[in-house]
């Protein structure tokens, strides 16, 4: 298939150095690159490991009853809720 792509200045750039490193055309250059990319899109990728959060242990309540906003917040600030 004919067809004419724009590449962009990088992209040309690491095509062309390529070609000179491997002594290819530059069209080989481009389909090998296009293939490679290509399969990688289209590989379904994995799901990342889920990350966990370290447990640790921050000894016992110190307010008393976290049910009691209003005392806790109290306890908190300082001031005298009894």
């Amino acid at each position: 298939m004919r067809t004419t792509l724009t590449l962009d200045p990088d992209v040309a750039a690491l095509a062309e150095r390529m070609q000179r490193v491997r002594g290819q055309s530059f069209k080989a250059v481009v389909n090998e690159a296009l293939r490679c990319g290509l399969r990688a899109m289209a590989a379904p990728s994995g799901q990342p490991a889920a990350y966990r959060t370290p447990a640790a242990d921050l000894g016992r309540c110190r307010i008393g009853s976290l049910d009691d906003v209003a005392e806790a917040l109290a306890v908190a600030e300082g001031e005298d809720f009894r």
